[in-house]
């Protein structure tokens, strides 16, 4: 399933997002300076949980924290833990890394 495929099942029911779930376990990204790995896999939780490693934790890691969260959030998925491994990457390469490796997860 493609993103353009995965954008299209889903459903704004008023203020109620149908929500995604993956099913496998993805990576998308890589540990050289200026990027960001990123590995999300399944949980049985419901929730969203996020685990996070910075060479620039102290200066950005809120950031860091809520461009991983609105990604998910604006995708709609749920159930899913997320480690991330920063090695100074820029917002867009976070959300970028983050929506392939879920999209790769569907």
């Amino acid at each position: 399933m493609g993103i353009k495929d995965y954008l299209a099942t889903k459903v704004d029911f008023g203020n109620e997002v149908n929500q995604i779930r993956i099913t496998k376990i993805a990576k998308a990204g890589t540990l050289e300076s200026n990027d960001i790995l990123i590995m999300v896999m399944p949980n049985d939780s419901g929730k969203v949980e996020l685990e996070l490693e910075s060479i620039v934790m102290q200066q950005f890691g809120d950031v860091i924290k809520q461009v991983i969260l609105h990604k998910v959030q604006e995708m709609g998925v749920e159930g899913i833990t997320i480690k991330a491994q920063d090695k100074g990457a820029l917002n867009c390469t976070i959300g970028a890394r983050v929506e392939t490796a879920i999209t790769r997860a569907l």
